[in-house]
């Protein structure tokens, strides 16, 4: 990071003599003639501002603080603004002999009240008259706001008199919020100070209770709408959680209680020590300084930190990489340190309001107390208490005696289900560095934390506290290298360590049944798993190993095994944690990467796991990992191939695994695909030419009703041309299907999914059957651009479907549309390696291609074509993406329905699924070209 420069003084960025000089210049050089004063005028202030603005982001660049370049801008914009103001009433409407009603002041209030800025922040001014509106002041107020909207700044403004401000203020929160900071630029000094003196005496005095109360409500909401979680991989700087309205919120509060004038006047407050003031004016610099970043690089009043704009601020605040950390990765990881530390100031700011009486016990603000008594304190474990609802501690001794008791004080507060006091929660944060190597190796420091991470009533909720007293990364070191760390990937919604903490959190509900409905099968399994805490360290520990030498599954299990000797672990757990932690990822490749009815999938995936107690952890983990990676990742899609893969593989184990897995599940097929055929000739006799020409794997695909279905369709088909499509909701994938029943042709599921793409249809999963006799069942599992499955919302788009795969299936495709550039907005801001593997050996009768690469619209088609002009016949596409990467598996057949085998042919076909790959990423690196450029334009 670049170092500091020393602060500048205002007058050498804008001198206000020489500027009201100039325009008094102006207006007498124009006299007569408005429109060219008017005009004259605004050049000159333009040329001020853009003085300014443009010192202060070359200072910020070269290394200025955020609070110095906010205080900057807002006193460079106090001159332009006092200097318009001075030149509308001596040049433009000047009442030589003003009245009482023509009086006027003009306040700055909301965060320009606070005298800080960013370069495309909101003007908030108030116009104060001392009563009702006169034609002279209506004119001034005018003129001074088209001027202001001529110089390029959004106004938010009100022309009020003391009364109205008084009156509204006792209404409206946010009026209180805005002239509690309120600031006096110019004008009628007598009309401002009286509009303070009476605001702190008419309104503030006596009602402290009622607005700390509405100011952390309405937090809560904003951050419920701005993203619940201050570890949000794209935060939002301004309004969300753990950003600068979290201070705002806490500086609002403690202006009310203690009047101070700015940021720094913090250390005024007797409630806060030193270390915690330097902490809030750390943060609150921070995040000026990446708020300021983000308005210079966009032009605009850009306020989320977006994954194309992190490598910018990184930049421009002097990060680089280092190792194998990326500057931009180094820079996100600073910005969640701090946003953790906005999360601990808050925690302690919010609860020491409850010290002054200010909040009601155990949680949330209620009323001031003034002659309130001191909560009684009731004893608890020895060292330990409960005050005002509260868990507290005797004293800093208690840990300096015994540093265990850093982690009893969080047992007792989940068995207690309590909230910790703010002097145990700072005594914590502040001893967390006397847990050295001896307390991490202590078998009763051990036994503590396992209690509370398996057996704990709220493990997700108290490891979060630990996390933010910093406890938590002490005792377990390989966790502290994964707080704040960033996952610069459109896949994760969160840090890896509050990502970890969800999944905890996901396990804890599903052992205690809040799951059911959405995890069937999780929950079913949940009680018969052996080792519950082999469970929750492998879930703490699975993403220890990011960035690491060897890639993420060999370092994590090296971490976990480090931190499961430390424990204290037996060689058993310890390996079986680790193995965990080492193939975490693996159930999830083969569900959504494979396909379930091959044998050899089953087989090899049996191979893997070996037991069903693993089997059984596996799916748990793997349930959890998924669904605590973000909002809507998982779906009923997910979950059916999860319980397909789980299902199969336990038939294995139940049938005794003999020397070829593969062979045993074949003969199991077989003889099922008989029996099915058996019943469905009973029930049905129509079904009898359908059944009887269908490969054995179909009947493990299908339920005996869905097929029933499928021999319905075919009849229609044979009706209707040959071709015959319909359409479903299937709620427990979270998809529709569609089914096609076609005669069988080269590139017919070329064509079919490039009619389902052309309707704005994503599909997530398609199965391709092939009768004896040339007809072809093609399967789509298709959702809508929300996820959601497509038609929900619309049941007649099914059918539109339906009529436009029809029409493919006869070869009617429509016109081809000009190509379009794809818009990959965010997604520009990655680079990714497209890769493609061809293997032999994933199933017994088909090759097996996956490619992986930046997914975009019409992909899918792209590599089906290429399959189909290789002359390769489709049986099934497993569709998966990961944020701006997509997976996408395909088990195909030469014509005579073996394997590909040619070294040839198969280099043939990888290096032009290779180019349809790369043409992607060489499209995306156009709008990263693009943003750069417009970044530069905006920089001149």
């Amino acid at each position: 990071m670049r170092p500091r420069l020393r602060p500048t003084r205002l007058e050498h960025v804008v001198d206000g003599v020489r500027l009201r000089a100039q325009l008094s210049s102006a207006a007498l050089d124009a006299l007569g003639d408005e429109a060219e004063q008017r005009r004259r005028a605004l050049d000159i202030l333009k040329q001020a501002l853009f003085r300014g603005r443009m010192i202060a982001k070359e200072r910020l660049e070269n290394g200025a603080g955020g609070i110095e370049t906010a205080r900057l801008l807002a006193g460079v914009t106090d001159e332009v603004v006092t200097a318009l103001y001075d030149f509308t009433t001596v040049h433009v409407f000047r009442a030589r002999n003003p009245t009482e009603g023509e009086r006027l002041a003009l306040l700055a209030v909301g965060g320009y009240g606070r005298g800080a800025l960013g370069p495309f922040s909101d003007l908030d001014l108030l116009f104060v008259r001392p009563y009702k509106q006169t034609a002279h002041t209506e004119s001034v107020i005018e003129y001074m706001l088209y001027a202001l909207w001529d110089l390029g700044f959004k106004v938010g403004h009100a022309s009020r008199t003391v009364e109205e401000c008084l009156r509204l203020s006792r209404e409206d929160f946010t009026i209180r919020t805005s002239i509690l900071e309120a600031r006096r630029l110019v004008g009628d000094e007598i009309l401002a100070e009286e509009l303070v003196r009476r605001f702190r005496a008419e309104v503030v005095k006596g009602t402290a209770a009622e607005f700390v109360a509405a100011k952390l409500k309405e937090r809560d909401i904003r951050q419920e709408r701005a993203g619940a979680s201050r570890y949000l991989v794209e935060p939002n700087v301004k309004e969300g959680k753990g950003g600068l309205r979290d201070l705002n919120t806490l500086f609002w509060i403690a202006q009310y209680l203690h009047p101070v004038s700015q940021v720094d006047g913090f250390v005024q407050l007797d409630m806060f020590d030193r270390r915690e003031v330097a902490t809030f004016i750390k943060a609150f610099d921070f995040l000026w300084a990446v708020r300021c970043h983000l308005h210079f690089a966009t032009g605009r009043a850009e306020e989320r930190l977006t994954f194309d704009l992190q490598p910018e601020i990184a930049r421009r605040m002097g990060y680089g990489d280092r190792g194998d950390a990326p500057a931009v990765e180094r820079f996100m990881r600073r910005y969640f340190l701090i946003a953790k530390d906005v999360g601990a100031l808050t925690r302690v700011f919010a609860a020491k309001l409850e010290a002054e009486q200010i909040k009601q016990e155990p949680k949330g603000l209620s009323r001031l107390l003034p002659g309130h008594r001191r909560p009684k304190r009731k004893k608890l474990d020895p060292g330990f208490h409960e005050e005002g609802g509260r868990l507290n501690v005797d004293g800093r001794e208690v840990f300096e005696t015994d540093p265990v008791n850093l982690l009893r004080l969080f047992r007792l507060a989940d068995q207690r289900d309590l909230d910790l006091h703010p002097d145990a929660f700072t005594a914590a944060s502040r001893c967390a560095g006397l847990i050295g190597s001896k307390v991490r190796r202590d078998p009763a420091a051990a036994k503590v934390f396992l209690d509370i991470l398996a057996h704990g009533r709220d493990p997700q909720r108290t490891l979060s506290v630990m996390n933010d007293a910093d406890v938590l990364g002490r005792f377990i070191p390989e966790w502290g290298r994964i707080v704040a760390q960033m996952q610069f990937n459109m896949y994760h919604s969160y840090t890896v360590d509050e990502h970890t903490l969800r999944a905890i959190g996901v396990i804890a509900d599903i052992a205690a049944g809040r799951h059911e409905e959405d995890h069937p099968l999780a929950t079913g399994v949940m009680p018969l798993i052996d080792d519950r805490e082999a469970l929750f360290l492998a879930m703490m520990l699975h993403d220890t190993g990011k960035g690491g030498v060897g890639g993420q599954e060999k370092a994590g299990a090296r971490s976990a095994r480090q931190a499961c000797e430390r424990l204290g672990l037996d060689r058993k757990r310890i390996e079986m944690v680790a193995w965990l932690v080492e193939h975490h990822l693996v159930m999830s490749d083969y569900a959504q990467k494979r396909d379930v009815s091959d044998p050899r999938t089953v087989a090899d995936f049996a191979r893997i796991v070996e037991t069903p107690e693993r089997l059984r952890l596996l799916l748990v983990l793997t349930v959890a990992d998924i669904r605590a990676v973000g909002p809507g990742v998982w779906n009923g899609w997910k979950g059916q191939l999860m319980r397909e893969l789980y299902g199969a593989t336990e038939a294995v184990f139940r049938g005794g695994r003999g020397s070829d897995a593969a062979a045993a599940i074949r003969r199991h097929h077989e003889n099922s695909a008989y029996d099915a055929r058996v019943r469905l000739i009973a029930a049905d006799g129509a079904a009898d030419a359908w059944v009887r020409s269908m490969e054995d794997a179909y009947f493990t695909s299908f339920s005996d009703a869905e097929i029933l279905r499928h021999v319905a369709l075919e009849g229609k088909a044979a009706k209707a041309g040959g071709v015959a499509a319909e359409g479903s909701i299937r709620n427990d994938l979270n998809a529709a299907e569609i089914v096609v029943v076609a005669a069988d042709r080269p590139r017919l599921f070329v064509d079919l999914a490039a009619a389902v793409t052309a309707a704005g249809a994503n599909i997530v999963g398609a199965r391709v059957f092939t009768s004896r006799d040339g007809k072809a069942l093609d399967v789509f599992y298709v959702q809508d651009a929300t996820g959601a499955a497509y038609g929900e919302a619309d049941p007649r788009a099914l059918g539109r479907l339906s009529a436009a795969l029809e029409a493919a299936g006869r070869g009617e495709l429509a016109r081809a549309e000009p190509r379009r550039v794809t818009d990959f907005g965010r997604a520009a801001a990655f680079t990714i390696t497209p890769t493609i593997m061809l293997d032999n050996d994933a199933s017994e009768l088909s090759t097996v291609i996956e490619a992986s690469g930046r997914d975009r619209p019409g992909l899918l088609v792209a590599l089906a074509r290429n399959i189909a002009d290789a002359g390769l016949s489709i049986l099934s596409a497993h569709i998966d993406g990961y944020g701006e990467r997509a997976v996408d598996a395909f088990y195909v057949t030469e014509p005579d329905g073996r394997k590909m085998s040619d070294a040839k042919r198969m280099a043939a076909l990888k290096s032009a699924m290779m180019a349809s790959l790369v043409e992607a990423e060489v499209t995306a690196s156009k709008p990263r070209a693009n943003l750069q450029k417009a970044r530069a334009s905006v920089a001149r």
